[in-house]
């Protein structure tokens, strides 16, 4: 079956490779990044369709959903997939929020919550891109966007974790509704992210670079979640590790911390 589907952070790394792959399968691919020349070069190899949004600033989130309820009567599948780490120093974006905690997550929560009629109506499924620093993350109910002690990887863990929350809550309440979560860990990938953050070079001169992935490998648990029947090949709600499911943070799993930040993150936005 062709499946419209949307994937955030396609402008590079597993976001472009997922869309090269499933545009070949047939499908319609929307790729979505934050370089208007990078996320056009993707969207030539997968059928010309891409939009363009910074998620360190929410306006544009907002436009991005408009656009997208515009241009997709139906979206089968919705990736969250951009997602970034930042400065050792805590930044604040132009919205008032931390900004590892808005773009890896409060800007996803958003983009969701604004397609979520649309994704009801097309039985359409979530996959949110986490990553196993959720193992190392911790939700502080009341320090979300950790004013206090904060640390980039710390800032980063914490949000990846957030994620897994929202995507059980996410399939809890819509489930029977028609519209399903999933959420998944792609392995230690050779992308410019890593690069970036000093992990790639040292990775590639250690005992454990046969580990590293490229983008294509990588991107092989979304491919298979975005084209494959939720709740049919594969149980919604978890969490995957080479499209098997995996454990996260044991706090991923307190359904009563999933519902607070849902109702927290709500207020936030409303605010």
């Amino acid at each position: 079956m062709r499946k419209t589907i949307v994937i955030t952070g396609a402008s590079d790394g597993i976001g472009a490779a997922a869309a090269r792959q499933l545009a070949r399968q047939g499908h319609r691919v929307v790729v979505v990044g934050r370089s208007p020349s990078k996320t056009a070069a993707v969207a030539g190899c997968t059928g010309g369709e891409y939009l363009v949004a910074d998620f360190a600033a929410l306006d544009t989130v907002r436009n991005l959903a408009f656009q997208l309820l515009a241009h997709c009567g139906v979206i089968d599948v919705l990736a969250n997939n951009a997602g970034a780490m930042f400065g050792s120093r805590r930044q604040i974006t132009e919205d008032g929020h931390e900004r590892t905690f808005q773009v890896n997550y409060l800007a996803p929560f958003l983009l969701t919550q604004m397609l979520t009629d649309r994704l009801l109506e097309s039985g359409g499924t979530v996959i949110n891109t986490s990553s196993a620093a959720n193992l190392f993350g911790r939700i502080d109910p009341d320090d979300l966007e950790l004013e206090k002690r904060y640390r980039p990887f710390r800032a980063y863990a914490a949000a990846k974790l957030a994620l897994i929350l929202f995507t059980r809550e996410f399939d809890r309440r819509y489930r029977l509704r028609g519209a399903t979560s999933t959420t998944f860990h792609p392995g230690l990938v050779a992308t410019n992210f890593l690069r970036e953050h000093g992990v790639a070079p040292a990775a590639g001169h250690s005992p454990l670079r046969h580990l590293v992935l490229t983008p294509d490998k990588g991107a092989r648990t979304l491919v298979y979640l975005a084209g494959a029947v939720p709740g049919q090949d594969y149980a919604t709600g978890e969490y995957y590790r080479r499209c098997e499911v995996a454990r996260p943070n044991r706090q991923a799993r307190d359904g009563a911390l999933a519902l607070g930040l849902w109702n927290r993150s709500v207020a936030m936005l409303e605010s």
